[in-house]
This record gives structure tokens, sequence and C-alpha cells, in this order.
């Protein structure tokens, strides 16, 4: 038996170098450009949503640093000290938890440590998670040394919420804002760790993962993770909307042509199907709004309608369709009966759709109104 446990994918496929991180060009461009021309700042601030690399970039960013003669925008893969930074294991590069160390206590001994020179690399480099839980007193505690840090030290911090992190600690770093990936990016590196893993897997079904990953691929590895508990070596679409109650593409289009046109009765029968096989309610609002999007998109383009809905809907009409959904998230979130809600929120939307807007109307009529010919005065 071998003595090497189960890795999960979204650790086993981890980016091991810039060329493998997925929908950051603008980060790994000017990080990159930055270690070439030798413009390395002393403190980073990585920012975005869970899932899209903050971490990784920066234990990438590392390694970059301190691999054998680099700095080196691609380091060699088999060096040691990379696959040390790479694992963890590295003394030169420290990760520190910043919701369990987020005392002054644990930044002094920070500021204490950052004064030894490096064992192993060039630098010295701290990568702090969730920068923003850090209680006011260590922020305080970490101003001095981030102002003016030793040479061989370097800062990089991560976080999902800037706002949290001290205005003083942001002037002084270089911010980066890591994007929510894009669905079809994920889809394709869904689809290249399947080919690599021997797993069989519908397109439709990566398509589901990457729209219910919001953006995250670590989000995505772990559900194609689950969904290989589930189906084995072979991944079916209906697999996917079977476990995390997700709706169709084609039942979504069926029930935004039900709004757009009016039919009423075979809106309230899709959602009793919805219903019938659990499915998630939020979800299936959720994805409703991206179809009416596309929808609005291609009116936008084609010059003011659009008819893939079954109906030929204005650009005004679809706006007010997709803004009624929107209105309706919290009360379907929040709201004591979801099925209820659900069928108020999609009547409430085909009605407002289907609605003639009284600026509108009041355009029309005075612009027939100027048409009309004058009646001459009476004398």
């Amino acid at each position: 038996m071998s003595s090497v446990g189960y890795q999960v994918i979204a650790r086993k496929w981890r980016p091991q170098s810039f060329d493998d991180l997925v929908g950051q060009d603008h980060v790994v461009r000017t990080l990159k450009n930055a270690i070439e021309q030798n413009r390395i700042a002393h403190a980073y601030l990585f920012v975005g949503p869970r899932g899209t690399g903050k971490t990784t970039t920066a234990r990438l960013f590392a390694k970059c640093l301190n691999c054998e003669g680099g700095p080196l925008a691609d380091p060699p893969a088999d060096s040691e000290i990379c696959k040390s930074i790479m694992d963890g294991s590295c003394m030169d590069v420290l990760e520190i938890d910043g919701a369990s160390n987020n005392g002054v206590e644990q930044v002094r001994d920070l500021r204490e440590d950052a004064q030894y020179s490096p064992s192993q690399g060039r630098f010295k480099i701290y990568i702090i998670d969730e920068v923003h839980m850090l209680s006011t007193a260590a922020f305080n505690a970490l101003l001095k040394i981030l102002e003016e840090p030793p040479e061989h030290v370097k800062f990089v911090f991560a976080t999902t919420e800037a706002h949290k992190v001290l205005p003083t600690i942001v002037s002084r770093c270089q911010r980066f804002d890591l994007k929510p990936i894009p669905e079809n990016l994920i889809k394709d590196r869904l689809a290249y760790i399947c080919e690599q893993e021997g797993i069989s897997a519908e397109d439709a079904a990566l398509e589901a993962i990457a729209r219910m990953a919001d953006g995250g691929m670590r989000d995505s590895q772990s559900i194609l993770d689950q969904m290989i508990a589930f189906c084995g070596s072979a991944i079916a679409e209906e697999d996917v909307l079977q476990v995390y109650g997700l709706i169709g593409v084609e039942q979504t289009t069926a029930l935004a042509s039900a709004i757009a046109t009016g039919d009423h009765a075979r809106l309230i029968e899709l959602v009793d199907e919805f219903d019938a096989s659990g499915r998630d309610f939020f979800r299936a609002l959720v994805d409703l709004q991206a179809r009416v999007r596309e929808a609005l998109l291609n009116a936008v383009k084609a010059g003011g309608t659009d008819s893939s809905l079954g109906a030929s809907m204005s650009t005004e009409s679809l706006t007010r369709l997709l803004d009624s959904l929107r209105e309706s998230e919290s009360g379907l979130k929040f709201g004591l009966n979801e099925k209820v809600n659900f069928e108020v929120a999609l009547l409430k939307a085909s009605e407002h759709c289907r609605a003639r807007a009284i600026d509108g109307l009041i355009r029309e009529l005075s612009t027939l109104a100027g048409s009309l010919p004058d009646e001459k005065k009476k004398p």
C-alpha cells in the first residue's frame, strides 16, 4: 500500500508556475515584468474572491524570488527550494494565517524574526492570508516595518475583504485585484484535469460545474472531486443537476420563454417539476437571470429587439424583466416558503416585462401630438 494518502484535485492540480495560473493574465504579466526589470516592491496586496488564486500567486511569486539564481520569472520546476516553497516547508517563506494570528504579540514576533537574514534563498518572504482579520493594534505594529523593511524582507498579503484593511497598510503595498475566473476558462481547465485523470465528463456537465463555481477555480475543482466520488469515471450533466439541485440549460430557456410569452400555466407546471425533483429555486433564479441577460445583450447588438425567448422583446422589456428578477432575490432567499416566493417572483416578472412603461407611452403620445396639423385660430 502506498504511504502517500489521497490528495484532493484542488491541491494536486494547484498551479506550479505562472503559466498554469488561469484567468489572471494581468497579474501574471505585471509580476513577470517586475522580476525581469528588477522592480520588485517590498509589499504586495492580492485582493479577490475565494478560489481565484491569491495564495497560489503569492507562493509562485515567492518561488520566483527565491529560486537558485533568482529572481527569475520562470524558475526551474525541479529546484529543491522551489519544491519546498510550493509544499510549504521552506524556512524562508512563512505563510501566516491572519485569522488565528491576529494579535499584536504575533506581529511583534514577526518583526523580531524579520531582522534575521534568510537561510536558503535571497529573501525572507512573509505571506499573510486573510490579512483583514488582523486587529487594529496588530496593523499598527506592522506599519513601521512595512514602511522601512530590511532589504531581505518581502511581504505578500492576501484578502477577500480589502475594505477592512487599514488604508495606511494599503498605501504601502502594490495592490493587485484578482478577478472571478470566466466560466469558459474554468470549463477548459476542468476538461484538462479530467483528461489527465482518465475521467470521461460531458461538456454540459463541466459547463454546469463551471456555472455553479461563480468564478472560483478551487470551488469548481472541489465540485469535480465530489462528482467523481459520486459517478466514478463517467460524469453526465444529469448527475451534476441531481446532486446539486440545478436546472438544465433547456429548462432555464423554457422557463424564460414562459415568462416572456405570458404562459402562466406552463410557468406553474415547470415550477412544480422543479419542486418534485428537488431543484434549488434560488440557483434557478440566478441561472434565469443569466439567460435573460444573454437575451438583453443580443437585443442590444441587434439594434433593440431579440426573439430568442420565444417572443419579440425590446431592450426596455428585457431590462424590466431582469430588474424584476433581481428585486426578487432577497424575498426568495430569506422567505419562509421558497416555492411560493419563486412562483410570485416569476409571475410578477412576466407582468412587468409585458407591461408598457408610462414614460414610453408619454413619449409616443407626445410624438403623435406633435405630428398633428395645427388648427388655425378662428378670428
